[in-house]
């Protein structure tokens, strides 16, 4: 492979993170499907981080090439470890978690910097969380139109403890080339953060103007990025 046209992976799995579910992905599953790619999308559970592993690699078992992995938040945690499959050729990451091996998302979230902004995460019931509804839209969609923030707040998937706790086995992006949108005006994971996991990851990275929840927000930047990945993973890897 040499990164010549015909070499561009045309297979893009999209993994959600914690309180929402895939069809966040539509705008960019739209652009993508238009510009000739397939497209899968992943509805993780959101319970464990195992669970969601699972239920990603049996989505990848669906094709039959190679793939490019993109995970958005908690989704970077899932396709971190999902992505040690041998059909994920890249890994794009959407303001997302790039853990290493041994680390959990509460690990690398347990000690936010003084005066930093706190995601108002509600305290757990039965093992589950949700963020606060009254401020989903300012920490998480400050940038998406306010009825579709709305009901993304009242539509909220459950996010399980144990997902959280999970921890990675293998990083996948130690051995498989990676990219990294970073939303700067992100109230979740912090940009500082998401600079440092990139750096450490290795990752190509751009930046954008926006929140959380950018993939919703910004479709066209995401959907830029994935495509990059799948014609440039060739190069990338050197094969």
């Amino acid at each position: 492979m040499n990164g010549k046209p015909d070499s561009i992976i045309k297979t893009i799995v999209l993994v959600h993170g914690g309180f929402v579910d895939g069809s966040g992905w539509e705008e960019v599953y739209k652009i993508l499907k238009k510009d000739g790619y397939t497209v899968s999308v992943v509805q993780n559970p959101t319970i464990s981080l195992a669970d969601d592993v699972a239920v990603t690699k049996r989505v990848l078992a669906t094709h039959s090439g190679p793939v490019i992995l993109v995970g958005h938040s908690y989704g970077g945690a899932v396709i971190t470890e999902a992505g040690n499959d041998p059909k994920v050729a890249g890994l794009v990451y959407i303001a997302a978690f790039a853990l290493d091996k041994g680390e959990s998302v509460s690990s690398l979230i347990k000690d936010p910097p003084p005066g930093a902004p706190v995601p108002p995460i509600l305290p757990p019931v039965d093992g589950y969380l949700f963020l606060d509804k009254t401020k989903f839209a300012s920490s998480f969609a400050a940038d998406v139109d306010a009825e579709k923030a709305a009901f993304m707040a009242d539509s909220q998937v459950p996010w399980g403890v144990d997902a959280l706790s999970g921890t990675i086995s293998q990083a996948a992006w130690r051995t498989k080339p990676s990219w990294y949108l970073i939303a700067t005006e992100d109230k979740m994971i912090l940009p500082p953060a998401q600079h440092f996991m990139s750096k450490r990851a290795g990752s190509i990275v751009v930046e954008v103007a926006g929140s959380h929840a950018i993939y919703v927000s910004q479709p066209e930047a995401v959907a830029t990025l994935i495509e990059n990945a799948s014609k440039g993973v060739n190069k990338k890897v050197g094969s």
